[in-house]
């Protein structure tokens, strides 16, 4: 099974993959991370470093492919979750699409993908060109993260819009969202009521997973020392049980800009207007 996350820049993709990556190994699943961001640092926090990237690798062996071998690119992480980083063109130039889809045909061509139960792909903010949007052309489920903020959202549906146009030539399917740093969900309740699709989970804002992302270690290594912690652990083994689950997932239909801009904001001027006639009374 392939699965890739996408979300807002910022929302804590790389942070939730990796425990979601640790949740499945726990449950007894072998795991490949692949980390698709230039500033690759998706496995920061299985690895504790920064580990050297697939184009760091092919530039070394001057893309002679068959020079290149699995324990040349692939890193051990926490609890077992194998990673690798795609990296990519320095700023300004070159695709990081481009660098995904040469990850993908390296690791074919070393029989990697064949080692593994799961593999997931953990992609650079929200899907702006299709090159980010390259993993889904490999992927059977996106999980989409969010938060209960409007601009957050507004990058949720043009990835349910990316996910809808790959899914006419790939069997490709969201298997549900999941909200983030999220102590409220009204707009998350409301976005959904619009353009149907699962709830996986809603992960409060808690202080302890920003500490995890900054200690480069994941909510499963920081319990092993603090059992105070295991409470947030059941988030991502959550998570996880429903995607070994197989979920049915959706090809959602997203709504135009607009409808959305609307609906959020005449949801916020409701809410604002009616707690201002509480005040008052």
């Amino acid at each position: 099974m392939k699965i890739a996350v996408y979300g807002k820049g910022g929302i804590g993709k790389s942070t939730t993959s990796c425990n979601i990556s640790v949740a499945l190994a726990q449950r007894g699943k072998k795991v490949l991370q692949i980390g698709c961001d230039p500033k690759h640092d998706s496995t920061f926090t299985l690895t504790g470093s920064l580990i050297p990237t697939i184009i760091d690798t092919l530039q070394a062996k001057d893309y002679h492919y068959e020079d290149i071998w699995p324990e040349d690119v692939i890193y051990a992480g926490f609890n077992n979750v194998d990673c690798v980083e795609a990296g990519g063109p320095p700023a300004g130039a070159g695709c990081g699409g481009y660098v995904v889809g040469e990850t993908v045909k390296l690791l074919k061509e070393l029989n990697a993908f064949d080692e593994y139960d799961i593999i997931l792909f953990d992609v650079l903010g929200d899907v702006v060109c299709g090159g980010f949007a390259a993993p889904l052309n490999y992927a059977n489920y996106c999980i989409i993260v969010t938060d209960n903020g409007f601009d957050a959202l507004f990058a949720a549906n043009r990835i349910a819009a990316s996910i809808r146009e790959k899914s006419r030539t790939h069997n490709l399917k969201l298997a549900g969202i999941i909200g983030n740093r999220t102590s409220q969900r009204d707009l998350i309740d409301k976005y959904i009521s619009h353009v149907p699709m699962p709830i996986l989970e809603i992960v409060p804002l808690i202080e302890d997973i920003r500490i995890s992302r900054i200690q480069g270690k994941t909510l499963f290594e920081m319990s092993k020392h603090n059992v105070n912690l295991r409470y947030v652990c059941n988030y991502y083994l959550n998570i996880a049980d429903q995607i070994i689950a197989q979920p049915e997932g959706v090809v959602p239909k997203e709504s135009q800009d607009r409808d959305l801009f609307n609906l959020l904001s005449n949801f916020y001027l409701t809410g604002e207007k009616n707690q201002l006639e509480l005040n008052s009374l």
